[in-house]
């Protein structure tokens, strides 16, 4: 699955258990958290503020325009969001998560660095010479 479709997955699992008056209060809680961090990423764009607002009433009639704000914001390469969307769908549906449905395909990528607290260093193409040595 790719982030976006991982988000908006998220955010529709989680407004429809908003919407159950036997909703989970962690899962609320994470739906809240994940909501927060796109308000935030949206802050400034209307158009993609009012998709967020609008797609918890109507996810078929919004998916589009916050899908384009996502990939407008570039939500969907905030490790973040990422990880709270993967939360809240292992809290919404925890078999589906435990089969691996929830998990990433990144592609396109020239260097990818996968975990938490890492550092890299990578060069693409020619590798920059030392200035001390000249190599």
């Amino acid at each position: 699955m790719d982030p976006i479709t991982l988000i908006i997955v998220a955010l529709t699992a989680g407004a429809a258990a908003g919407l159950q008056s036997t909703a989970n209060q962690v899962i609320q809680d994470a739906y809240n958290g994940l909501k927060t961090l796109i308000q935030r990423k949206f802050a400034g764009k209307p158009e993609a503020e009012i998709a967020l607002t609008q797609h918890e009433q109507k996810p078929d009639v919004w998916k589009a325009p916050l899908e384009e704000g996502l990939k407008q914001t570039e939500a969907d390469k905030d490790e973040e969001i990422i990880k709270a969307a993967q939360k809240l769908m292992e809290l919404a549906q925890p078999e589906q998560a435990a089969m691996g449905k929830f998990n990433l395909r990144i592609s396109g990528g020239q260097g990818i660095v996968v975990g938490e607290h890492n550092t890299s260093t990578m060069y693409f193409g020619d590798r920059p010479k030392n200035e001390d040595t000249g190599q």
